[in-house]
């Protein structure tokens, strides 16, 4: 049972989680509910929540139909965009769909204060472990909003895990293996602790975008390669975890190996595998090792 701090602050933090699923969902409404009105505005905007989107879509409410008079609403660089907005905003726009507009803005205008609010509460409920979160947002891809995550689902202390391992076998990120007749297979990852688990896999998307900066970014690039996306981020938030459990455990940041050190680390492995590419092109290659 984990201490009264870590259950209130594990509480904070799931319920932000299942705030921001509220919004996306209530997000996804209306984006379906102009479909349904042939507005197509989230094709030219990048989202239904900028200033420019919510401004046409409250003048649509009030019972403007002009799609060019809704498209001058358009503030900065969306200017630019004015007649792609006119013909995106061209549609059968009815009072029964500003009526459910009106509602799903309404609630998703709830929900952002409440988030702004939880996310408050949550940084206060951090403030005992602030070093721990300085620490942990020295890992690519780990942000206060993760930071905060591990430190509720894990305690912050890494002490009550005998090893990296166990800790990433609790949080379900290590391989299963399914074993039968004396064969072994891969079976996926483990049931383990879906709060923390889906947290670092949106990190590890992060690290994904990076283009191959520091190793994590690499490894997932290399993985995504040979596995596939899906699992390229499910191995690259085990490592996350990994990196996360010895920063706590020493008290220190962290160190890159460096975008090249899967490389550096079999020099020998990486020159068969140049080789047998060249060979598969048609090429005779005779290995003349520098002096």
């Amino acid at each position: 049972m984990p201490p009264p701090k870590i259950r209130r602050l594990r509480l904070l933090t799931r319920y932000r989680v299942q705030l921001l699923g509220d919004r996306t969902r209530d997000s996804v409404r209306l984006e379906l509910m102009l479909e349904d009105a042939s507005i197509k505005l989230s094709t030219v905007a990048s989202s239904l929540n900028t200033v420019s989107a919510r401004a046409m879509l409250q003048a649509m409410i009030a019972g403007e139909r002009d799609p060019m008079a809704l498209a001058q609403l358009a503030k900065g660089r969306m200017r630019v965009k004015i007649p792609d907005l006119a013909q995106a905003l061209t549609g059968s726009f009815t009072v029964h769909h500003a009526q459910l507009a009106r509602s799903i803005l309404h609630r998703l205008d709830l929900v952002e204060q409440a988030l702004a609010e939880l996310d408050v509460a949550i940084e206060t409920a951090c403030l005992p472990w602030a070093h721990q979160m300085e620490l942990l947002q020295t890992i690519p891809g780990v942000g206060p909003k993760v930071a905060q995550v591990i430190i509720a689902e894990t305690g912050g202390d890494m002490s009550q895990f005998p090893s990296a391992a166990h800790l990433a076998s609790w949080a379900g990120l290590s391989p299963a293996v399914y074993e039968s007749a004396g064969r072994r297979s891969p079976a996926g990852t483990r049931h383990g602790n879906k709060w923390l688990t889906a947290m670092l896999v949106e990190a590890a998307g992060s690290v994904g975008r990076m283009n191959g900066a520091n190793y994590l970014s690499a490894q997932h690039a290399r993985l995504t390669r040979r596995r596939g996306m899906g699992r390229a981020q499910v191995a690259v938030a085990h490592s996350i975890l990994v990196c996360a459990y010895y920063i706590l455990q020493r008290d220190e940041p962290y160190q890159d190996l460096g975008p090249d050190w899967l490389e550096r680390r079999d020099k020998d492995a990486q020159t068969r595998r140049l080789v047998a590419q060249l060979q598969r092109l048609g090429h005779t290659v005779v290995i003349d090792p520098a002096a």
